[in-house]
């Protein structure tokens, strides 16, 4: 007669695992389009509307800069949502990031240009930008957590890596909107109106990916602290005070990832445009949108092979991947040839950038112990994403300048910021074996199981 009760419970959790993992794949590629627009954005269309008075060079410098501020508000938004999720719950966090993310990105939609409200346009742009930038920040670290912690111990690295092919999806969604609006209106019309109906059409997305969210149920490992009412009181501290090795490594480990696919997904955009052709922005549009689509299937199977190999020789291979091929990319975008485009992208962003992100969801995670899981890995993901992704537009545009228009500074800027990667990774412990636990007696920095 105990059979069926035996049967019955493991069942549920499969059934709760894939839920959690759907949850978590929707509602961040639901926040990423969110990201995602206003970056494109930025590049192709921001600065003659924001900022007229500027030259060609000097707009784009002005709406790379606008994008950089979302990245400045992640770490305080990394901050205040690792403090609540490791307080109140993963869930609710998410629930709450993904409203704030969806209503900065519709109001963008109605925001007036330069031409209506002067210098207001902008600097409700930026404010915008900030708000998108504290979501950011709080969403990525409650959804790879849910996943991680719901997953099978064997299968954390490709769990861990669903959340990550969110992103793939939301640049799909964002760069495909762009391309097809204005393939539908027109490039003139694109211009004055078409440009808003991708941040207006978020709302819709937005609706969706709560419904998905307020479905999930909290983290069995989060659940069983509060009921023992072992809760840290400020775990944003206290992952300093104990854990500050683990964040200081994660911010380095994030610097060459992200920073790279920024490269591609924006700065390329201009560079191509600018510097190689004149339809070099819509070709770079049709090769991130393939690299996007690879990106579905590439991020999950880095994020298994870290299951098998280990997450440190996966994370490694992809940021010396990374140092070692951006200088041949420039000379592969510079051909002009549509073909060596799209495979530059391919292998800088599936091969190089994939690599190291669909490792890092269940390696961040394995590094803090739970009552400080969401602090440490929203801090470290937020504040390497500053350093490494929000200057990265920012600083290839000084440099391009700097350089004359030779792309060698730029590409010696990306190397340098993926041997801190590499080098981060190097020297974190090996967590495939980790057995996660709510303490860790023997050290404050050591896992139980690390090897």
């Amino acid at each position: 007669m105990s059979a069926p009760v035996s049967t019955a419970a493991p069942v549920r959790v499969r059934n709760s695992t894939r839920k959690v993992a759907a949850a978590s794949f929707v509602g961040t590629a639901i926040e990423w389009y969110d990201f995602y627009i206003y970056g494109t954005a930025s590049a192709l269309i921001l600065g003659p509307l924001f900022f007229p008075g500027a030259s060609a060079s000097g707009g784009v410098l002005a709406s790379f800069a606008t994008y950089a501020v979302g990245f400045l508000a992640r770490p305080l938004g990394g901050a205040i949502a690792g403090h609540l999720g490791d307080r109140i719950g993963r869930k609710r966090v998410l629930v709450a990031s993904l409203l704030l993310m969806g209503t900065a990105t519709f109001l963008v939609g109605f925001l007036p240009t330069y031409a209506t409200i002067g210098i207001a346009a902008p600097l409700l742009l930026i404010l915008l930008r900030l708000l998108q930038g504290l979501s950011a920040g709080s969403e990525w670290g409650g959804a790879v957590l849910l996943a991680v912690e719901h997953a099978p111990a064997k299968r954390r690295g490709l769990y861990g890596a669903i959340p990550q092919t969110g992103s793939a999806a939301g640049m799909i969604l964002a760069t495909s909107t762009y391309a097809g609006v204005q393939a539908l209106v027109g490039h003139e019309a694109f211009l004055s109106w078409g440009w808003r109906i991708p941040f207006i059409a978020s709302a819709v997305l937005v609706v969706v990916g709560l419904i998905v969210r307020l479905s999930i149920t909290e983290s069995a490992e989060f659940l069983a602290l509060r009921d023992e009412d072992r809760l840290e009181k400020a775990p944003v501290v206290e992952v300093f005070r104990s854990n500050s090795r683990e964040v200081l490594l994660a911010v380095a480990m994030r610097l060459g990832q992200i920073g790279s696919f920024t490269l591609y997904t924006v700065f390329a955009l201009t560079y191509l445009a600018n510097h190689v052709r004149a339809d070099g922005a819509d070709i770079g549009l049709v090769a991130t949108i393939i690299a996007s689509v690879i990106g579905l299937a590439s991020t999950p199977l880095w994020g298994a092979l870290s299951d098998r190999l280990g997450r440190r020789p996966v994370y490694l291979f992809g940021a010396i991947f990374t140092a070692v091929f951006v200088a041949p990319a420039f000379l592969l975008l510079d051909t002009g040839s549509s073909v060596l485009i799209i495979v530059t992208f391919i292998l800088g962003i599936n091969i190089g950038h994939d690599s190291q992100y669909g490792a890092q969801g269940a390696m961040f995670s394995e590094l803090f112990p739970t009552q400080v899981r969401y602090s440490g890995a929203s801090l470290g993901y937020a504040i390497g994403a500053v350093l490494g992704g929000g200057l990265t537009p920012l600083a290839a545009a000084w440099l391009l300048g700097v350089g004359a228009n030779a792309p060698w500074l730029v590409a010696a800027y990306i190397a340098f910021l993926a041997v801190l990667s590499a080098t981060g990774a190097y020297f974190a412990k090996e967590t495939r074996h980790v057995t996660p636990t709510p303490t860790t007696p023997e050290s404050p920095n050591e896992l139980v199981g690390a090897r």
